[in-house]
């Protein structure tokens, strides 16, 4: 890891009738609309999805680390996150993230271990921890 502090920096441009386009360097462009919700085409990714969408991944990126640096072995981790929207106090804002996770072991896996390190994961999540929401995991772990 490169010392702190890490600095990203993102470029974001658009028209009257068109997507906001979001670039970082040496990264592929990304089109972003409002949401449905807020009368957008709905079919591309909005502030309020990409913010989800940071939560699991930094969660999962999260859980990879750990699970490295513990020597634990795992076949796969599937998350789903649902973040919730709400106005308080003539405020929009996130209140809410919730992550189900489902983490597979191979045989003879330590379920038990697998569910400590996806606590942990979840509590180490830069993403999450940055944010002022409540948090709330769900996660099952299968053997073999």
């Amino acid at each position: 890891m490169h010392a702190f502090p890490h600095l990203y920096s993102v470029t974001a441009g658009a028209d009257p009738g068109s997507p906001v386009t979001l670039n970082s360097p040496g990264l592929a462009s990304l089109s972003s609309a409002a949401p449905k919700e807020f009368d957008g085409p709905g079919n591309l990714w909005s502030p309020e999805t990409l913010v989800t969408a940071a939560v699991t991944d930094c969660f999962i990126l999260g859980f990879k680390a750990i699970a490295a640096a513990s020597k634990f072995s795992w076949t796969s981790l599937e998350t789903s996150t649902e973040g919730t929207l709400e106005r308080i106090e003539g405020k929009t804002r996130f209140t809410k993230f919730v992550t189900r996770a489902t983490l597979k072991l191979p045989a003879g896996g330590d379920a038990v271990r697998g569910k400590q390190l996806l606590e942990k994961a979840e509590h180490i999540c830069l993403i999450a921890n940055s944010l002022n929401a409540e948090r709330q995991l769900e996660a099952s772990v299968t053997v073999g």
